[in-house]
């Protein structure tokens, strides 16, 4: 269980924004004018006691609640999809393995390219909705620390919006680097570690209403980077698409009226209705993605 408190979130969008503007990117006014703000939203009664405990699941129930929505629709695809297109445009066809492939999105997107898919995910919801979108592809049940893939089977691993979601990267690097052939390659992307850290974790409604996120973890860039090295995988790529002052885009939900507090479901993205300016300027320029290309040497 973990408590969300509308008010702490506001006020560390405004310390971010107080910490640019110290190091030269704001002037006086800037910093002035997020003073009276702080003393304004403290004395708002609508953001006094407005905390939410939250309950906090792991990814097979999580995802067999989101499994009916997780398509319809999810603003991080429009990020990572062009830079994983581009980047498995450059490989050879072969086996793929899409890793924690969810409803198959990717799977499908692979397919298309010619390639041979197994996917494997602990979500069965997620499994079912994959075999129906690729029902050419092979869906094993099966974690991303414990994958139910032979060793040197496949050419290509992907793995989207995943990692964020498991404790440790090295024994899911590690089992990458098992499954793959020597020169085999690995497409991994995430949420950025500064979403992470602004909250952008996703958000359901457990059977009885009650608001739940699924569990996740801080991973910073160099987190993943020494996984791989541990595992004997090279880094070839890593990108970071951003937008200047946005992130992440608000998912779609009920209508709400401008600067209230709801609905829960869509916190993070409505509380920034209280602090516009601050938000702009703490999520300015700061990636909404990473993308990594990995691969396996050939000796």
């Amino acid at each position: 269980m973990t408590y969300e408190n509308p008010l702490a979130y506001v006020l560390g969008l405004e310390g971010m924004a107080l910490m640019r503007s110290f190091t030269g990117e704001h002037d006086r006014a800037f910093a002035e004018a997020r003073i009276a703000e702080i003393r304004r939203l403290l004395d708002d009664p609508a953001l006094a006691g407005a905390g939410v405990e939250v309950a906090r699941v792991d990814t097979v129930e999580g995802y067999r609640v989101w499994s009916r929505t997780y398509d319809d629709p999810n603003s991080a695809f429009s990020y990572d999809e062009p830079i994983i297109e581009r980047i498995v445009a450059t490989l050879p066809v072969g086996l793929a393995l899409d890793a924690a492939c969810g409803t198959g999105r990717l799977a499908a997107a692979l397919a298309r390219r010619g390639h041979k898919i197994v996917g494997v995910d602990s979500s069965p919801d997620m499994l079912a909705r994959a075999r129906e979108r690729v029902p050419e592809g092979d869906f094993r049940p099966g974690a991303l620390d414990r994958l139910p893939v032979d060793d040197a089977a496949v050419d290509l691993i992907v793995c989207c919006l995943a990692l964020t979601h498991v404790p440790s990267l090295d024994p899911v690097l590690a089992e990458f680097a098992r499954v793959l052939r020597p020169g085999g390659h690995v497409v991994i992307s995430d949420i950025h570690p500064e979403g992470v850290a602004r909250g952008i974790i996703p958000s359901l409604r457990l059977p009885d209403g009650r608001p739940a996120r699924v569990a996740t973890y801080h991973h910073r860039i160099g987190d993943y980077v020494r996984a791989a090295l541990r595992a004997g995988l090279e880094v070839r790529r890593c990108e970071e698409p951003r937008e200047p002052g946005a992130e992440v885009p608000e998912p779609q939900g009920p209508p709400r009226e401008p600067g209230s507090l709801g609905p829960w479901d869509l916190w993070p993205w409505v509380l920034v209705d209280h602090a516009p300016e601050a938000a702009r300027a703490a999520v300015a320029g700061v990636p909404a993605i990473v993308v990594w290309h990995l691969q396996r040497p050939t000796a």
